[in-house]
C-alpha cells in the first residue's frame, strides 16, 4: 500500500553540507580526468615547450574546481532550502508516495508547484541584480560616449528600463512556467515508468522530530532516474529529427534522436551512480540530509 509522505521541512544545515560535499566531490573528479588530459596532452614531443604550464594548470584545476564547486553550492543549497521552509506552509510541500523503502509516485502538481516557486524567486533574484545593473550601465554610457546621439542616447535608456522590466518581471514569470511544466512531466514520466523498472529507494532513520536518510541504493535511483531522463532526450531528439527532417536529412535526425536517448540514459545513470555512492560514503561522517515527514 502506497503511504503518501509530504517533505514539511528542510534542516538546512545538513542539506547543506552534504550537497556541498557531493558537488565537491564530483568536482574532484571531474578535475582529475582533466588533470589527466593535460598530462597526455603534457607528453606529446611538439608541446614539450608548454608542458610544464599545462601540468602546473593540471594541478590547479584540481585543487580549484572542487573549493569553487563547494562554495558556490553552499551558498545555492542553503537558499533553496531556506526557500523551501519558507514557501511550504503556504503553497504545500514534495510528496512522496512511499511503498515500504521505494518510492513509488510523484504526485505531481505538488512536486512542480514548490519546486517551480522556488526557482521563480531565485530568478527574480537574479533578474534584480542583472536587470537593475543593466538600466544605469546603459544610461550612462549612453551619457559618457561622445558619439551617442540624442536619439540613440534615449533609446539606451528605453532599452534599459525594458532590460530591467524583462528580468525582474517577465523572467521569473518564464521560469515558473517552463519549470513547472518540466517538472511535471518528470513526474508524470516517473508514475508511468517506475511500475516497470522499479522506483528510488530511500532508507531513513529516526533522528528525534526528523528523518534522516541513510542511505540511497546507487543503481535503483540511477536506473529509475536515467529512465525518466532518457525520455526527456527522447523529445528533444524528436525535435532535432523534425528539424534534420525539413532540411531533408531524415537519416541524420534519426542518428540524433538515438544518440540523444542513449546519452541521456548513460550521463545520468553514471552521475547517479557517483552521487549516490558519495552520500552513502559521506553520510556515517557528516551526517544525513534530514527532514520533517508528515
Amino acid at each position: 500500500m502506497v503511504d503518501i509522505k509530504e517533505i514539511k521541512h528542510i534542516k538546512t544545515a545538513p542539506f547543506t553540507l552534504m550537497t556541498s560535499s557531493i558537488h565537491a566531490v564530483l568536482a574532484f573528479l571531474v578535475a582529475i580526468v582533466l588533470l589527466l588530459s593535460l598530462g597526455v596532452l603534457a607528453a606529446i614531443p611538439e608541446l614539450s615547450a608548454i608542458s610544464g604550464v599545462l601540468l602546473t594548470l593540471g594541478v590547479a584545476l584540481v585543487i580549484l574546481i572542487p573549493l569553487t564547486a563547494f562554495l558556490y553550492n553552499i551558498v545555492g543549497t542553503f537558499v533553496y532550502a531556506l526557500l523551501y521552509n519558507v514557501l511550504t506552509p503556504k503553497v504545500g510541500g514534495i510528496k512522496l508516495g512511499m511503498e515500504g523503502e521505494e518510492v513509488k509516485s510523484i504526485p505531481v502538481v505538488s512536486y512542480a508547484l514548490i519546486l517551480s516557486c522556488i526557482s521563480a524567486i531565485l530568478t527574480f533574484i537574479l533578474g534584480l541584480y542583472v536587470g537593475l545593473a543593466g538600466t544605469p550601465v546603459l544610461t550612462l554610457l549612453s551619457v559618457v560616449i561622445p558619439e551617442v546621439t540624442e536619439a540613440t542616447g534615449t533609446f539606451m535608456a528605453t532599452f534599459g528600463g525594458i532590460w530591467a522590466v524583462f528580468w525582474i518581471i517577465l523572467m521569473p514569470i518564464l521560469v515558473f512556467i517552463f519549470s513547472f511544466i518540466g517538472m511535471a512531466l518528470f513526474a508524470l514520466f516517473y508514475n508511468v515508468l517506475i511500475p516497470k523498472v522499479g522506483g528510488i529507494k530511500l532508507i531513513f532513520a529516526e533522528a528525534g522530530s526528523t528523518f534522516e536518510l541513510t542511505n540511497i541504493p546507487a543503481v535503483p535511483a540511477a536506473l529509475a532516474l536515467a529512465v525518466v531522463q532518457a525520455v526527456f532526450g527522447l523529445l528533444q531528439g524528436i525535435l532535432y529529427l523534425i528539424q534534420y527532417s525539413m532540411l531533408g536529412n531524415v537519416v541524420g535526425g534519426l542518428l540524433v534522436l538515438i544518440g540523444q536517448i542513449i546519452s541521456s540514459f548513460i550521463i545520468t545513470f553514471i552521475f547517479i551512480v557517483l552521487a549516490a555512492i558519495i552520500y552513502n560514503f559521506l553520510q556515517p561522517k557528516i551526517g544525513g540530509v534530514k527532514l520533517e515527514l508528515e
